[in-house]
């Protein structure tokens, strides 16, 4: 801990009671204290939070508005980020996870670095609206990650991995799916359904392929964990904030 996080600390205890972050302190001090066996390399587990792999993304409340007008919006979507394959592949990159770089897969970012990719909103102007309205400005996008179309090329596999933390969450809008495209999450694949959502914890362990002929594109977006509150969201936002400012000597 730094002064700075214990000074933001301490404002938001102050603000919503003393009790408030109790959980994100516990994290800390527990380090990597029990936990599932499938969430082993993930930095940071947060007491509390249902060790569930798999969600039913419309079974939340607050995300349930957000999943369903991406669905609705699926067709737009899929023809925008079509066109923009095609006509504009300048603007995809290849992705950089922060465990690997990989040529094929690419990547298409709406937002990234804690703010929107306003160069998007001209590519994708559906994807850019939905998200910015249902996602970024309602607040259930967690900040500190990223939201991009994720483009895995015919042969393209990501390795099995957990990600950083639990206290965010994935949803996967399915844009364009050949034949051959499978995610496993927690040792359960799945196939994604074209123009639905899959929503999982990916602190589990988790790996992705495309065996087809074609690429495979999802929407992947962070979202804050449906069972933080906004005290937690305030605290982790500070916290990370500050540590990765120490790592890059800021």
């Amino acid at each position: 801990m730094t002064p700075e996080i214990d000074d933001a600390f301490a404002a938001i205890r102050a603000e919503y009671g003393k009790d408030s972050i109790d959980r994100v302190e516990q994290m800390l001090a527990a380090g990597r204290g029990e936990r599932h066996p499938l969430q082993k390399t993930a930095k940071w587990v947060m007491p509390g939070i249902s060790p569930t792999p798999w969600h039913d993304p419309h079974a939340h409340t607050e995300l349930a508005p957000f999943v369903s007008e991406l669905e609705a919006n699926h067709r737009a979507i899929r023809k925008e980020i079509g066109s923009a394959w095609t006509a504009r592949r300048e603007a995809f990159s290849d992705y950089e996870h922060y465990l690997t770089r990989q040529r094929n897969w690419q990547a298409l970012h709406l937002f990234r670095d804690g703010g929107l990719v306003e160069e998007s909103a001209g590519i994708a102007p559906t994807a850019y609206r939905v998200l910015k309205d249902s996602a970024v400005d309602t607040g259930i996008l967690c900040p500190l990650l990223e939201c991009h179309f994720s483009t895995l090329l015919p042969g393209a596999v990501i390795a099995p991995h957990c990600d950083l933390w639990n206290f965010s969450i994935n949803l996967h809008l399915a844009v364009d799916i050949p034949d051959g495209c499978s995610i496993t999450v927690a040792g359960e694949t799945r196939s994604w359904e074209e123009g639905k959502c899959l929503l999982f914890d990916y602190s589990f362990e988790h790996e992705a392929r495309n065996e087809g002929t074609a690429p495979r594109t999802c929407l992947l977006i962070d979202l804050w964990h449906p069972e933080t509150t906004v005290p937690e969201r305030r605290a982790l936002e500070a916290l990370v904030t500050e540590v990765r400012r120490l790592v890059r000597g800021g």
